[in-house]
């Protein structure tokens, strides 16, 4: 990661958990889609190639743990690690407000 001259907390952030899927995959693995074939079914329109590099980059930065289990085929889970569960709110939140505006703009949209 490069280095900030003017650290900002919100781009620290963002750094991490921003992008087109990192939201989304940590709010399913949240919720226990913690496999990359249930990754992928729910987000179809994701790459497996795009999906396999926001997970790896998830798990090097210390936001998802990958287990893997000496199958055959092998198994492979996500999880949130200890410093992602210091997300579960922000993910909450960021429900609530999809929700509260979704719900706003349906309201606006049939007036």
């Amino acid at each position: 990661m490069e280095a900030m001259l003017n650290p900002c907390p919100v781009t620290y952030c963002l750094n991490r958990i921003g992008g087109k899927w990192k939201p989304l995959l940590l709010f399913l693995i949240l919720h226990g889609t913690n496999r990359f074939g249930l990754l992928q079914k729910k987000i179809p329109a994701i790459s497996k190639q795009a999906l396999t590099t926001q997970l790896r980059e998830l798990e090097r930065d210390g936001l998802i743990t990958r287990t893997i289990y000496a199958e055959v085929p092998p198994r492979v889970e996500y999880t949130l690690s200890e410093n992602g569960e210091s997300l579960v709110e922000v993910l909450r939140a960021m429900k609530a407000w999809g929700e509260a505006q979704m719900h706003q703009d349906a309201n606006t949209q049939a007036a």
